[in-house]
């Protein structure tokens, strides 16, 4: 990106289907214009599609995943395990923001993992903080703190009106995961 470009903080958050996959879908674009993408996606340490996809993708688009097979359960008290590991993973995604090589960086499921008490919201202030002016910045996940929602130049919240999961459908793959 040229040093004229102005990287803003965007949050994609709510209850609703696509918040992943609105932070892929500016990552596909931004790949279309040269421009390069890291992902840290927290929570998650499945095989899921986008993965297979940004292979193919990967002279553009990095992507490491944080999580550990199987699923978080809300809790008090959290894994051990699950927090190094969440801290681990935010400062692999702030290595890759200050290291000069990407344009846009997503935290996904970022959001999540502060709601689970896996990162403090004041860690992730801080990882805010050092933002380069000319770097994207995408937080992803349901519970978006309101301190990092009055922080952001752009939220966007996905509200679920309708879903066919309740009615028993499960994730399919190549749309849910």
């Amino acid at each position: 990106m040229s040093k004229e470009f102005k990287g803003y903080i965007q949050i994609y958050t709510g209850n609703g289907k696509g918040k992943t996959t609105a932070a892929l879908g500016l990552a596909l674009r931004a790949a279309g214009h040269g421009l390069k993408t890291y992902i840290g996606q927290f929570l998650k340490a499945h095989n899921y599609g986008e993965l297979k996809s940004l292979n193919k993708l990967s002279r553009w688009i990095t992507i490491e995943q944080f999580g550990r097979k199987g699923f978080i359960h809300i809790t008090e008290n959290p894994d051990e395990e699950d927090i190094q590991r969440a801290k681990k993973g935010l400062q692999s995604c702030l290595a890759a923001m200050l290291s000069k090589q990407y344009d846009i960086i997503v935290l996904d499921e970022i959001n999540v993992a502060i709601y689970l008490n896996l990162i403090s919201e004041k860690d992730v202030h801080k990882f805010l903080d050092k933002k380069p002016e000319n770097v994207e910045l995408i937080l992803t996940g349901r519970y978006a703190p309101e301190s990092l929602c009055q922080r952001a130049d752009l939220v966007t919240e996905m509200k679920e009106t309708k879903h066919y999961y309740s009615k028993g459908v499960r994730a399919r793959s190549g749309i849910e995961k």
